[in-house]
Order: C-alpha cells, then sequence, then structure tokens
C-alpha cells in the first residue's frame, strides 16, 4: 500500500477542462482551458516585445521566441516557484506540450510547401558542393564532440542515437531562419543569397532525413530489428505518399482557378491528410512531423491552391501556435545545470564545434569553386545559423532520452549563439557597404547634353491596379526612332512581412535584371508579368520585370540600389493614394508616402511620382491609337528644366500634342502682391541663365513642330497662376518640376501644402479644391552639388501632421 501511495502522489492530479467560475467557488487556473488562456498570452506579450527590443539588432524574430521561452522557463522566472506552480504547474504541461505540438505539424506542412522539388533538381554543382561540406564535416565533429560528452556529463545513454542525435543538431542549417536573414540583409537576389538559399535547401531535406534515421535509432526497445522496422515503415510511408497523394492533390490544384475562391472542401481535405499523415508517422515510430512535412512537399507549388493553404494557416501558426514550442522548450531548459568549469568548457567546445565545422567547410569549397573571399565568408557564416529545425532535433532527443537536461541546456545555448551572430559577421564581411558598388554612370536624368542616347528608367509598382497608367506613361516616354530606345525595369514593390508566405515570395524572386518570366513556362498566374511581356513585343520596348522584397522602413534602400546598378535616369514612383470613381483620391497605404520621401532624398538619379487619376484609361493603349495632351508648367529651377526635357521627348511620339506654359512675374507686380525673397545674386543669375539658356534651345528645336504649343503667362501673385492653371485642366497628363524655382514659385509655396514630397504645384494640382482628371507626373532632378531651399524646409513636418492630413 505504501508503494501505492507513492506512486499516486508522484502523478499529477486531474484537470477538467472549464471552471464554473470564481462565483461558483472555482479557481480559473486549476482548469485547463483558462489556464492555456492565460499561458497563450502571457508567451505572446513576452515574445512580442523581445522581438521589438531585439529589432533594432536585425534579429530574426526566432531569436525572441527562443530566449522568451527561456525566460518563461526554470532559467529564470521559473527560479520563483510559486510562479511556476501556478502558471506552469505540472498537471498543464500536458495540454501545453499537445497544443505546441498540433503547431509544429501545421509548421512542417508549411515548411514542406515552401520546398520545391523541382528547384532541387536545378540546384547547381556548386550550390549542391556548399552544401555537401556543410553537412558532413560538421556531422563528423558533431560525432566526434559526442564522445567527449558521453565520457563526462552524458553517461549511460544509448551510444548510436546520440552520436547521430550529435551529428544532425551540429550539421542544420535553418532554411526558414536564413530565408529571413538574406531579406533583411537585402541579399535574396544577390548571387551570395541564390548560393545559400539553394544549399540550405539540400541541407534541410538531408537533415530531415538524418533525423528520421536517429529517431528510428533512439527507441527504447534493446533490439536492433525494431530500429530496422521503424526505418523501413517510414522509407515505405514516404513511397506510398509520392505515388498516392501528388494525383489527387494535382486533381485538387487544376480545380482551383485564379482569382476564384478555393472551395472549403478541398482546403478540409489537406488538413486532414496532414493530420493522417501525422498519426501514420507517430504509430510507425517516428514523430508526427515527418508525415505533415512530407504532405506539404507533395503539394503542387503552382496555382492559387497552395497560397490559399498558406494564407488559411500561417497566421495561426506562426503566431500562436509556434511560441508555444518556444516556451515548450524553454520549460526544458534549466541553463543553471550549466555549472563548473567542465560544463562551460564544454558549452564552449560544442559552440566552436558547431561554428567551425559549417564556416570552415563551407568556405573552403567555396574558394575551390573560385567563389571570392568575402562571399565565401558570408556564406559561411549564413549557412551557420539554427533555429526552429534545431529546436525540433534537440526536444525530440529530450523526449526520447538521448539528450539530459544538461545536454540539452548546452545545445539549445549553442543554437541560439550561432543564429544570433549570423546578421552581424554577414553585415561586417558583406554588408551593403563593403559590396560593389556600380562605377559612377554618366546618364542620372533626362536632360543630357546628348538627348539621342538610351533612356534608362526604373518603373515601381504597388499592384496590378497600377500597371495600366504605367505602360501607358512608359508608352508614351518611347521618344522617335532617332533615339537609340527606352530601356524599362519593372519593379514589383512587395512587403517582407513576418508571415510564412513572405518565403514563398523568396522563390519568385530572381537576380535584379533578369526577367522572372519564361517563355518556356508559361503559366497564366502572374498576369502582372505577361502583360509586361505582351507590352514588349508589341512596343519592342526593352522591360525587364523584378521583385523587391523588403520591409516597409527599407524599401527605398532596394529601389535606390536597383536604380544605380541599373544605370537608370530616372526612377517613376506610384503617388500613395489612388483614383476613385468618384474622382477623388484615396489613400492606399500611408507606408508608401514614406518610402517616396526617402527614395526623394536618397536617390542618385531624377525621380517621378505619378498621381494617377486614370492617364490614358484603364487598360494600356496600343501605340497606333495613343493620343494624349500633356501640359508641362515652368517656372524655372532644375526641376523645370528636368519635366520640361521629359516632356519633350514624349512630344516625339505620334500620338501626343505637348504644351508648354512657363510663367513670368509681371514687373510692376514685384514689392506688392509678390514679396521678393533675398537671394544670392551669382545663384539668381545662375538660375536664370541656365532657364534662359535651356528655354533657348527648347524653342529653337520646336519651330516647325506643330504638335508643341509654347506660351507665357503674365500673372501678379499666386491668385493669377491659380487662375491660369484652372484653364488647363482638359489636359491628360501635367508635368512639373517638384522644387520650382522664382518668385511665382516662391508665392505659391506660401500655401498650406497637405503632400511636400509632391512640392507646390504639385500639391495644387492634387488638391481637392482643384478640379481636373488629369494624371500629374512630379519630377525632381539628381543634382549631387544641391543645397538646401524652401521646398526642403516644408519636409520637415512631424509625421503626426502628415498622417492627419492624409
Amino acid at each position: 500500500m505504501a508503494s501505492k501511495d507513492i506512486v499516486l502522489q508522484t502523478c499529477p492530479p486531474f484537470m477538467k477542462s472549464t471552471s464554473n467560475g470564481i462565483f461558483q467557488g472555482d479557481g480559473p487556473l486549476n482548469f485547463a482551458l483558462p489556464l492555456a488562456i492565460l499561458q497563450i498570452c502571457l508567451v505572446l506579450v513576452v515574445t512580442r516585445g523581445l522581438a521589438v527590443l531585439l529589432r533594432p539588432l536585425r534579429q530574426p524574430r526566432v531569436i525572441a521566441e527562443i530566449v522568451g521561452g527561456i525566460i518563461l522557463g526554470p532559467s529564470a522566472l521559473g527560479r520563483n516557484k510559486s510562479y511556476m506552480h501556478a502558471i506552469f504547474p505540472p498537471k498543464s504541461l500536458t495540454v501545453l506540450d499537445t497544443l505546441a505540438n498540433l503547431g509544429l505539424i501545421f509548421f512542417l506542412f508549411l515548411a514542406g510547401l515552401e520546398l520545391d522539388p523541382k528547384s532541387l533538381r536545378r540546384t547547381g554543382n556548386k550550390a549542391l558542393g556548399i552544401a555537401v561540406a556543410g553537412i558532413s564535416l560538421p556531422f563528423a565533429l558533431g560525432i566526434g564532440s559526442s564522445f567527449v560528452l558521453q565520457e563526462t556529463i552524458s553517461k549511460g545513454v544509448n551510444g548510436t542515437s546520440f552520436l547521430v542525435f550529435m551529428g544532425v543538431a551540429l550539421s542544420i542549417t535553418a532554411f526558414p531562419v536564413l530565408a529571413r536573414i538574406l531579406a533583411e540583409l537585402k541579399l535574396l537576389t544577390t548571387d551570395v543569397g541564390r548560393m545559400a538559399m539553394s544549399a540550405a535547401a539540400v541541407n534541410d531535406v538531408a537533415a530531415w532525413i538524418l533525423l528520421a534515421l536517429a529517431i528510428s535509432l533512439s527507441g527504447t526497445d534493446k533490439s536492433p530489428l525494431v530500429s530496422v522496422w521503424v526505418f523501413l515503415c517510414g522509407c515505405g510511408f514516404v513511397v506510398c505518399a509520392v505515388l498516392i497523394a501528388p494525383p489527387i492533390f494535382k486533381w485538387m490544384a487544376q480545380r482551383c482557378h485564379e482569382g476564384e475562391p478555393v472551395e472549403e472542401i478541398y482546403i478540409c481535405a489537406t488538413l486532414a491528410a496532414v493530420l493522417a499523415a501525422g498519426f501514420i508517422t507517430d504509430a510507425i515510430g517516428i514523430h508526427a512531423m515527418f508525415g505533415a512535412f512530407v504532405i506539404g512537399v507533395l503539394v503542387p507549388k503552382d496555382g492559387p491552391f497552395a497560397g490559399a493553404l498558406v494564407e488559411k494557416l500561417e497566421d495561426l501558426v506562426s503566431g500562436l501556435f509556434l511560441p508555444l514550442y518556444f516556451v515548450s522548450s524553454g520549460l526544458k531548459t534549466n541553463i543553471a545545470t550549466i555549472q563548473g568549469l567542465q560544463s562551460w568548457g564544454l558549452l564552449a567546445l560544442v559552440i566552436f564545434t558547431a561554428c567551425f565545422g559549417k564556416i570552415f567547410g563551407t568556405v573552403m569549397v567555396s574558394l575551390l569553386c573560385k567563389v571570392p573571399l568575402r562571399e565565401a565568408l558570408a556564406l559561411g557564416f549564413l549557412m551557420n545559423s539554427k533555429g526552429l529545425v534545431e529546436l525540433i532535433v534537440l526536444n525530440i532527443g529530450k523526449d526520447r532520452k538521448v539528450l539530459n537536461d544538461q545536454t540539452f541546456a548546452i545545445m539549445v545555448l549553442m543554437a541560439l549563439f550561432t543564429t544570433f551572430i549570423t546578421t552581424p559577421l554577414v553585415i561586417a564581411v558583406y554588408g551593403p557597404a563593403k559590396r560593389a558598388r556600380k562605377a559612377d554612370y554618366k546618364y542620372r536624368t533626362i536632360e543630357r547634353k546628348h538627348p539621342n542616347t538610351e533612356l534608362r528608367m526604373l518603373a515601381c509598382y504597388h499592384s496590378a491596379r497600377n500597371i495600366p497608367s504605367m505602360l501607358n506613361l512608359l508608352e508614351a516616354s518611347r521618344g522617335s526612332d532617332k533615339r537609340k530606345g527606352l530601356c524599362v525595369y519593372a519593379m514589383h514593390l512587395m512587403e517582407l512581412s513576418e508571415r510564412s508566405s513572405a518565403i514563398l515570395m523568396v522563390h519568385k524572386a530572381r537576380k535584379n535584371g533578369l526577367p522572372f518570366w519564361n517563355n518556356a513556362l508559361k503559366s497564366s498566374s502572374d498576369h502582372v508579368v505577361v502583360a509586361f511581356e505582351a507590352y514588349r513585343q508589341l512596343s519592342h520596348v526593352s522591360i525587364r520585370p523584378m521583385r523587391a522584397i523588403s520591409s516597409m522602413g527599407d524599401m527605398h534602400e532596394d529601389i535606390c540600389t536597383t536604380a544605380e546598378r541599373k544605370g537608370a535616369a530616372i526612377i517613376i514612383l506610384p503617388f500613395h493614394k489612388h483614383h476613385r470613381v468618384d474622382g477623388s483620391l484615396e489613400t492606399t497605404r500611408n507606408d508608401f508616402r514614406w518610402v517616396n520621401r526617402k527614395v526623394l532624398e536618397h536617390a542618385q538619379c531624377s525621380v517621378g511620382i505619378l498621381v494617377d487619376r486614370g492617364l490614358g484609361g484603364a487598360t494600356h493603349v496600343a501605340a497606333s491609337y495613343v493620343s494624349c495632351f500633356i501640359t508641362v508648367l515652368y517656372f524655372g529651377g532644375c526641376d523645370d528644366r528636368e519635366a520640361l526635357a521629359y516632356g519633350a521627348r514624349m512630344a516625339e511620339h505620334p500620338g501626343i500634342k505637348l504644351m508648354v506654359i512657363r510663367f513670368i512675374v509681371e514687373p510692376e507686380s514685384l514689392g506688392r502682391e509678390i514679396v521678393m525673397v533675398n537671394i544670392d545674386d551669382d545663384s539668381s543669375n545662375k538660375l536664370g541663365s541656365a532657364d534662359e539658356e535651356f528655354l533657348t534651345g527648347f524653342k529653337q528645336k520646336i519651330v516647325e513642330d506643330n504638335t508643341i504649343i509654347y506660351e507665357e503667362k503674365v500673372v501678379r501673385n499666386a491668385a493669377d497662376t491659380i487662375a491660369v492653371l484652372r484653364e488647363l485642366n482638359r489636359c491628360n497628363l501635367f508635368l512639373v518640376g517638384r522644387k520650382p524655382e522664382g518668385d511665382v514659385a516662391l508665392d505659391l509655396s506660401r500655401r498650406r501644402s497637405e503632400c511636400p514630397e509632391l512640392g507646390p504645384v504639385g500639391s495644387l494640382l492634387t488638391s481637392p479644391d482643384f478640379s481636373t482628371t488629369a494624371s500629374v507626373l512630379v519630377v525632381q532632378q539628381y543634382n549631387s552639388g544641391e543645397s538646401p531651399n524652401f521646398a526642403l524646409q516644408m519636409e520637415e513636418d512631424s509625421p503626426d501632421k502628415d498622417s492627419e492630413s492624409s
């Protein structure tokens, strides 16, 4: 009886799911559901708070979640026994682990969705060699270090399975974490990024195979035949899944059409298949996550089906369930077990072994493949990143009694350290400042001494809504046959979020400047690329689509860097407001406004912001049907000269008529309506002479051109200027300078401007008070020797004021 009593005391008491409420005398923390809700809320607050704190260090969110799990566990807050018994009592851990593993199953399904088997087959020999070196050397060193651990802190464990677990733990590269780091460092579309992603994908598959082997060897039964049966049954499951699942999923994907919602029955059937596969692999003796991963790999990646699955799962899994898995790991991690010089020495040994094996092996093979030293070092540091996959391996080893508490804590700290140092080391070796930049190129503006040279443009867009007007603007920019032509880089601005689908975008990214649409692989799924390809074939304009995948705070860096690398003379940006049916402008996302303003500040070429009011209609107009009337408003200054140079190029198109209106202040009004501003005489004379020289050359060229109208309007004050503008509202497009100069422009600038990035004239033309259906293109000319003036001072508005005005 005594022994029975002892057994009963060691078992956690049974927990009911829900309580009757505090008024009935029930404590919520004594019931499974309210306790689980409190645990989830606490986990989210801690992990999200740490993510915010670590964001300036450019660390992936997985670091915050691992650290949050350790803080909530016995290593930190768990030292308070009252806290542990109240928030994480032993009787609640079964529910917590079940929820965490359920989330893990669906996360591995999403990881399988992100892994494209076709890309593995296309992996080059260089990436394959790097992957093999990044696995084999650390695996061998992991086996070597396991002998040291077995002689010290891991005595009595299953030798064979411990060797394999240590080898796998040291040789893993976390594919999702690596993709996030590459995106944050703007390396996704570089040679280093593509090579690292290809090698990590191969590494990922090899790691899962080795982990399956380790699990099959870690059974408690002493008979080696059990491990053999587990491994063979696992292979049989994979073969059956490969034969049965793809035709079914392909049939489902074919019945899901672009632009239409995916039927719920297909989503439910797929999720049920994921759970069924998890049940089968768990019954075999391999972890349930393997079945989910295999199903994810077999789902077709093309079409809306995979995207719909990700959309349904990603927020719930990555936002809610995965942090629970990190906390579940943190509750098993007790750093206090690492005591004494021997334990800390073993931690240093494991960290050194893990880093040396990955970095040295990757760098050596990269150098043999003639990769430059800095790129080879960057690859080595990138391949050394760990993360969630590492924790999965360690948790399975802990559950299978292969890793004891002290070894588990050492391995968790190793994973945390190696992932934490990845970003700083890559920045130090291969940061943006150290990357080779394009040599100084000649044409950074549209205004140039030799106007017949090729014009290179970087045209940016947010969504398909921007495409028709953008194509019509490009059509108008072609110029005459005398010119060497127009080269356009069309960049889709895509936000990199914390969601899993951001990794799916990575698979669509290609090296900047190369089309991501292939004639041999035609697909109707990307109608944007098809539209650009159709325009290229019809107009014979060189157009190259690309994607910029980055956070909103860093998106301007992608735009400016790409423009410089491609030698663009002008960047065209869409305005942050779009045209509504009633004629008003509605804000899409205010974040894009800050992107535009940062590009204006940092761009090394001219910049244009297009305020679209349906330029050329809702569809692209063929060249033979183009009929457009463009008005250039000229006050003076380099930006106005750039706008007029652009307008003159557009006027060469046979379907375009151009009107140039030059505003001149009435001499009698000086000192009365228009208040003179003290300007240095030399700068004023230089400005006036540059404008006069430019206009004289422009007038000489248009003497016999009846498609261009040049007029001069004499005005006394801002009111006269506005009255003239209201008479010109029947055109299709206004071309204006962002920072017009001269007395008339100074008078206009005193009006309150809601959008300083458009300048005084652009803000006036886009204000609700100004009735027009014309689109507006506001141009800023690149000027390396530019000095601050009144327009720049207008930009010192606070973000709060700007957000209110928009």
